[in-house]
């Protein structure tokens, strides 16, 4: 039993994120135990749709420590992805803990010699503070050094509450619900979003199926080819992004008006406002995977923005009624952070974290964040990128010491009982 280690750094959520800060917390001879409200890792990954794939390239989606295997292929799938997460948490001999939720995160109350050198064995690191109290399910509390929230950027799902919704008619569900075609043979569907899922879904529809799919457009999205001549669309992110943002528009447009037709004439116009502008608010270019195409040959139809439903009937922003036998609302999600941590004053007006990565807010040190933002760069690269910081960053605050690696092996209990790696 480790000295060093009276208690563990506590991950929330066992997605890429907190796997992977898991795993370089390791690394540095910290215990990081994983808590994950579900049954398994990839929790989100497994309920996405079944066509799914990254938009990122493989050899640039790994995690600290293990590479995406090559048979995976450039562009990995839903399944392999969520496999690649199981290797990843055996191959680390992570500490998870599965079917447990945390609820509320506190700080907990101050005790004498708190901030003691730990070399001794008695009191928190150097640094370290009073530390923190998980309230999870089944009426437990869990102390811990520090905690690395990982619950997801796509975590609530967000359903408009558009005037007359509760009258509609027809099927209604959110894109989260949203596993494949099959359901929707043969039916009228109207997609409400037009991002990278709800235009995905759409073609899947389209392909899958459907008797007609429309896509309802509130703002035109930018669209860029996944990769053009071999050259993925994310290693221009990653040169890009830290460019001026007027350069990188001005960039971005030319590059569209070479790459991407003109869909206008088929109610998809050029966006008027900036590639990169639009992403510093939070709106990702749609990558291309059949979405041209299918516009063009008609089988994906846009429409103006939902207003409202009535019965039957989905009013348009153009004044248009249409009476679709089914609506996929791709219309994003919410962090869902506010009952977790929202007591502790460390979101912004949106619900999202005001520091994230290595950066820890001021009024709650050792509180940490990944995967809450959405870069052009490619959000997996970006886990890995914070995983690595944020490992640092503890094991410097905590006063981890180079031996303290070779006993991360040999760690006193959490009281929970961790599953078994998975196979």
């Amino acid at each position: 039993m480790s000295s060093t280690q009276p208690r563990p750094v506590y991950v929330i959520g066992a997605g890429p994120g907190g796997l992977a800060v898991a795993a370089a917390l390791r690394a540095r001879g910290v215990r990081a135990v994983v808590v994950e409200k579900s049954d398994g890792v990839g929790a989100s990954w497994r309920g996405h749709y079944a066509r799914l794939h990254l938009h990122t390239t493989r050899r640039l989606s790994a995690l600290p420590g293990l590479a995406i295997p090559r048979r995976f292929g450039r562009w990995v799938s839903r399944d392999d992805v969520v496999r690649y997460l199981e290797k990843y948490a055996e191959f680390h001999e992570l500490e998870l803990v599965t079917g447990v939720e945390v609820t509320r995160i506190e700080r907990a109350p101050a005790v004498a010699g708190a901030g003691d050198d730990a070399g001794d064995g008695g009191g928190a690191a150097a640094g370290e503070g009073p530390g923190w109290l998980l309230h999870a399910s089944g009426g437990r509390v869990l102390a811990g050094r520090a905690v690395v929230v990982a619950t997801g950027f796509n975590h609530t799902p967000r359903l408009p509450d558009w005037p007359g919704r509760d009258t509609y008619t027809g099927a209604l569900a959110h894109a989260a619900a949203y596993r494949d075609p099959k359901p929707y043979e043969g039916r009228d569907v109207l997609v409400v979003g037009a991002g990278n899922t709800g235009a995905e879904i759409a073609v899947d529809l389209a392909e899958g199926g459907a008797a007609r799919v429309r896509l309802a457009v509130r703002t035109a999205p930018h669209i860029v080819r996944r990769s053009t001549a071999g050259w993925p669309a994310q290693r221009t992110g990653i040169l890009v992004r830290r460019l001026p943002v007027r350069l990188v528009d001005r960039l971005g447009a030319l590059t569209e008006k070479v790459s991407v037709p003109d869909l206008t004439a088929y109610g998809l116009p050029r966006p008027e406002s900036g590639l990169y502008s639009r992403v510093r608010q939070g709106a990702i270019p749609v990558q291309d995977v059949g979405l041209i195409a299918a516009v063009r040959a008609g089988t994906v139809e846009p429409v103006a923005a939902v207003e409202a439903f009535d019965g039957a009937e989905v009013v348009l922003a153009d004044g248009s009624r249409i009476t679709p036998d089914a609506v996929v609302a791709a219309t994003g999600y919410r962090r869902g952070l506010e009952g977790l941590i929202g007591h502790l004053d460390v979101l912004d007006e949106r619900g999202r974290p005001l520091a994230h990565g290595r950066r820890t807010p001021a009024q709650a040190p050792g509180l940490y964040f990944t995967g809450f933002t959405n870069p052009i760069s490619g959000m997996f690269r970006e886990m890995a990128l914070d995983a690595e910081k944020i490992a640092k960053a503890l094991a410097r605050r905590l006063g981890v010491r180079a031996e303290a690696r070779r006993a991360a092996a040999h760690l006193p209990d959490t009281g929970l009982r961790p599953v078994d790696p998975p196979a």
